[in-house]
């Protein structure tokens, strides 16, 4: 009996029982293009239940064994069709008061029928952001699991489908200094599977990536194409875009192909953001794209779109909603671009990890150019080999989900680092592997101050094609003689754009310029700011901190109440405090000017 209790109760003994479960990670290697194919839903409800032990992943719930191997019933720990439902996908912060601090692993199940996998038809589940780490289990098999609480996982579950099915996911978003970003950062730790949920069926050789861009050759007179199919196939695809009218053929060997076209497409900007139907077919399977072409790049100390130069009036923004956390809808997306063309912005800062790729898409749709950036945030475990590959990977998936995104045009490899030995062969290297994914694009960080010296000055410059830079004079250093001495104490040889300055201000508080938290104040900080940017040849762009007001649980005073108010805007975006109207004006001048 005894020897039978101890079998029983083997997981309160284990010690290490996630290593079982750290094998089959999606990650770069396993996406898959999705772009115009037809998606399955799993969006719903959901049950839950929260799990502060791990007892599911302990005693392997998803294997719903109940009995032992006499036939006795055994008790157990979990009821998955009676836990109450949630609506996924959600931010669980926001779902209920209860859970509105809680983190680490919650459970997530729910059952539904599926047409069963034809012969030669591969599916794969894909799930849009989960936070921090999630397993899947499909039908009692454990199907994966994915670092990266804002990066999309794809898991191959083909196998494990049948008619009625079981899935589970579990979701843990405990801060941990070895992740990326790591415990400490300066924003809210929602947990949830915040974006969608679906399934796709392919056929057993599919399309597994597909890139397309205007070649960046000055010319403006081509178009470069590449594709990936699964396996080392040899094949044809064929390219299709009616407006332009190319249907060519791109010979596919080893599984790879590419193809460099004359046209001459009408160019995006954020005035015109044109875009063109794009397909592509290959053995049997099709995707297809909305697509801008345009090209940006640097000479000298300055940053050209489409040839012409261009100043970025840009502005921060975190993805958080009042309502909805992380889990933005996109009504409120477009709401924030709207608000920030209001400000008279061609440009944002997608602020300290990658927002859903809804954003990218939408930004193309409708006009803002974008700063894409991973959550190397303050003190990442820059030596680390498992925290570098853990960056290097979220990074990768973030360039391959947004690559045809004529929006996006910096990829950002961090933010407020200090300049170290282990820390610049870190982030070089996260911008070595942004150059070997993308030569179309830009690739920055943005940087701190060199307090010593006050100075533009920081080692991983010589990685970067753009210079990014915090500095809060006026606020966080209170001596604003120091910003126009920093910039004449500085001369980079490369564009500039001051990627974070403001000040709090707590919405409708007033009183003297002096009075922290007031907008008077902020308003003031704006107005100086501004006053010295303004004259400065190598700032090439700007993106204040920030757009909105948004959840912090570091920002503890009365006049912050467990929000960052550096927005020019209240968090529900009904409210624009006044530094809103000096920078629109700004930008405004700025943009007659231009």
């Amino acid at each position: 009996m005894a020897k039978n209790q101890d079998a029983q109760m083997l997981d309160i003994h284990i010690e290490d029982y996630l290593a079982e479960y750290e094998m089959g990670i999606a990650g770069f290697d396993t996406m898959l293009f999705d772009r115009g194919r037809k998606a399955e839903s799993l969006n719903g409800q959901w049950h839950y239940a929260v799990d502060q032990y791990d007892t599911c992943l302990r005693q392997k719930w998803f294997l719903e064994k109940n009995r032992d191997a006499k036939g006795f019933t055994l008790p157990t720990d979990y009821s998955f069709d009676e836990w109450p439902l949630m609506y996924l996908p959600c931010c669980w912060n926001t779902a209920a008061p209860e859970y509105l601090l809680y983190e680490g692993p919650m459970v997530f199940t729910r059952r539904f029928e599926y047409e069963p996998v034809r012969e030669g038809e591969r599916v794969f589940l894909k799930i849009g952001a989960a936070n921090y780490v999630c397993r899947v289990f499909v039908n009692g098999s454990y199907a994966g699991m994915h670092r990266g609480g804002s990066t999309p996982a794809y898991f191959e579950i083909g196998k494990y489908l049948q008619r009625d099915n079981r899935i589970l996911i579990v979701a843990d978003n405990t801060r941990r200094p070895a992740q990326v970003p790591p415990e400490n950062t300066d924003w809210f730790n929602y947990g949830g599977i915040y974006r969608d949920i679906e399934l796709f069926r392919v056929p057993a050789d599919y399309i597994k990536d597909f890139q397309i861009e205007l070649v960046p050759d000055g010319t403006f007179g081509s178009v470069s194409a590449r594709v990936t199919v699964s396996g080392k196939a040899d094949a044809a695809a064929v390219l299709s875009i009616p407006e332009l009218g190319i249907r060519e053929e791109i010979p596919v060997s080893g599984g790879r192909g590419a193809v460099t076209l004359k046209a001459e497409p009408e160019l995006w900007s954020p005035e015109n953001p044109k875009l063109y139907e794009v397909s592509l077919e290959c053995m049997g399977d099709r995707v297809s794209d909305r697509v801008g072409f345009r090209e940006i790049r640097v000479k000298g100390r300055q940053i050209f779109l489409n040839g012409q130069p261009i100043f970025l009036r840009g502005v921060s923004a975190h993805e958080d909603s009042v309502k909805d956390g992380k889990a933005l809808t996109d009504a409120e997306r477009v709401e924030n671009i709207r608000i920030a063309k209001e400000l008279g912005c061609n440009f944002m800062r997608a602020a300290h990890y990658p927002h859903s790729e809804r954003m990218a898409q939408l930004a193309d749709e409708l006009g803002l150019l974008l700063w894409e950036e991973v959550p190397v945030y303050w003190a990442i475990r820059f030596e680390r080999e498992d925290t570098y590959r853990d960056a290097e990977n979220q990074l990768s998936e973030l360039i391959l989900r947004d690559y045809n995104r004529a929006s996006v045009i910096i990829w950002s490899v961090g933010n407020e680092n200090l300049d170290s030995d282990e820390r610049l062969k870190f982030m070089g290297g996260l911008a070595e592997r942004a150059h070997e994914l993308d030569q179309t694009r830009l690739v920055s960080a943005a940087c701190l101050v060199n307090g010593a010296h006050n100075r533009i000055e920081d080692r991983l410059e010589k990685y970067l094609d753009v210079i990014g830079l915090n500095e809060y004079c006026g606020w966080y250093s209170p001596d604003f003689a120091s910003l126009p001495d920093l910039l004449e104490n500085s001369d980079p040889e490369k564009p500039v754009i001051i990627t974070e300055f403001g000040a709090d201000a707590l919405a409708g508080h007033h009183g003297t310029v002096s009075d922290k938290g007031t907008e008077e104040c902020q308003a003031y900080v704006y107005e100086r700011q501004t006053a010295v940017l303004r004259t400065i040849p190598y700032i090439q762009g700007m993106t204040p901190w920030i757009l909105y007001d948004f959840r912090c649980p570091r920002r503890t005073s009365s006049l912050q109440r467990y929000y960052n108010t550096k927005g020019l805007c209240s968090a529900d975006k009904t409210y624009k405090k006044a530094a809103f109207y000096v920078l629109q004006k700004f930008y405004r001048e700025v943009a007659e000017n231009n």
